[in-house]
């Protein structure tokens, strides 16, 4: 049996073909960008709930062991060290900050929080920012409290 002249073969046009691939790339084109910008955003929550932890956790070991504690941030090493008994005390704990990551302090040579058994501590405000993110982390001086925001 033959084909009759009003039937078509199954598939797809070359032109169908092209069209359709030539959507994806304009769709793709335009979400990667968006993926880029939320994976920053990510890693940047990672590093300011990392850094409010450390803050939090010298200020339970300072009520705990009923032995001031010190966070000390230093800003050319890209460090940020635990002490115990005060700013010049003996390293309890040390983590590396991201190399993306800038901190800044309010003023600026208040770059250590000391926390006090009782749970007070000196205070502090940092600006933690990535790229065009930026953190606000401050440290209350009478409770010793540790909140961050998105700025």
């Amino acid at each position: 049996m033959t084909r009759g002249a009003g039937l078509r073969a199954g598939g797809f046009t070359l032109l169908e073909l092209i069209v359709t691939l030539a959507i994806l790339a304009v769709v793709v084109a335009l979400v990667t960008p968006s993926i880029g910008r939320g994976t920053e955003a990510v890693r940047m929550r990672a590093e300011v709930a990392g850094f409010s932890a450390l803050l939090r956790h010298a200020r339970e070991r300072a009520i705990v062991s009923q032995k001031p504690q010190a966070v000390v941030i230093d800003v050319a090493a890209q460090r940020v060290s635990v002490r115990v008994g005060g700013p010049d005390g003996e390293v309890r704990e040390s983590r590396a900050l991201s190399d993306r990551l800038t901190v800044e302090a309010t003023p600026p040579p208040a770059l250590t929080v000391r926390f006090e058994p009782q749970g007070g501590s000196s205070g502090g405000d940092f600006r933690l920012s990535s790229g065009a993110i930026t953190y606000r982390v401050t440290v209350d001086a009478l409770t010793g409290r540790v909140k961050a925001a998105r700025q």
